[in-house]
């Protein structure tokens, strides 16, 4: 039974995994061909980091996921921190909201959204949708996933140590800054990754909410496809996996450094 198990999750991990392995691969072939494999060639590779437009893409994309990030991963902590403080209904009312945008369809959001921006920017004529809104959007969807990874950490949290603060005459703030933050701050980084990445790689509500003066990296790739067929879509998507499987990794050793700090400071 063990061995027809791990058979299975093979053949599982081969299905999902083997599409992606293909692309590596073919974004070093020598020519443009997605069924014919020349020769190793970082040709499109050079080509891509001469590409404009692509360039422009990656520097907005990444200036919005680090912005809404670090917005996001603010205010979603200070928002734990006051669900956290909450009893009864009330908590799992919020809880519950919280959790909306988190199960809702990322087309729901970015229409809505949308909607939203054309009725509030028709009010102030001459304004339209670009980098603020796209900002304002990734800002908004990022928030309930910092909110659920803070969260857990402050449950977690001896609260006799920020009352232990205060009586020894440390102001709430400070306490809050000294004591809290650093027992939390575990989760405060997970959300910002976490944050960092779906911003990065967010497509569908970017796609909505860009306009035509702010195009992110994931937009740009979609308006690739109705071309001609290029390989550096090939390398663009290569270097895109490369890099959230990079901070996947930091997350989840991260993860594992504290679970070992925990498990060793329970056993003290």
């Amino acid at each position: 039974m063990k061995t027809l198990s791990k058979i299975y999750n093979i053949l599982i991990f081969i299905f999902m995994y083997a599409p992606i392995a293909v692309m590596i691969v073919f974004s070093f072939n020598g020519i443009k061909s997605r069924s014919t494999f020349s020769g190793f060639s970082l040709r499109w590779y050079e080509e891509l980091f001469h590409d404009d437009l692509i360039l422009n893409s990656l520097y907005l994309s990444l200036i919005i996921a680090l912005l809404s990030a670090v917005i996001a991963t603010l205010i979603g902590t200070l928002a734990a921190v006051g669900i956290n403080s909450m009893r009864g209904v009330k908590k799992r009312a919020y809880l519950a909201v919280n959790n909306i945008p988190v199960t809702n369809p990322d087309i729901v959001t970015g229409i809505s959204m949308m909607i939203l921006f054309v009725f509030v920017l028709g009010i102030f004529n001459g304004m339209e949708m670009g980098f603020g809104t796209l900002l304002i959007t990734h800002i908004t969807f990022n928030i309930p996933y910092v909110v659920l990874n803070v969260l857990p950490k402050i449950n977690g949290m001896d609260r006799n140590i920020y009352n232990a603060a205060l009586d020894l005459g440390c102001p709430p703030v400070k306490a809050f800054m000294k004591v809290v933050v650093p027992e939390i701050m575990p989760g405060i980084i997970t959300g910002f990754i976490m944050a960092f990445t779906l911003s990065l790689d967010d497509f569908v509500i970017s796609y909505f909410n860009s306009g035509n003066s702010a195009q992110t990296l994931p937009v740009t790739i979609y308006s690739m496809t109705k071309k001609p067929y290029s390989p550096k879509i090939n390398a663009l998507s290569t270097l895109l996996f490369v890099s959230v499987l990079t901070l996947l990794v930091i997350v989840n050793m991260r993860n594992r450094r504290d679970a070992k700090k925990a498990k060793g400071g329970r056993k003290a």
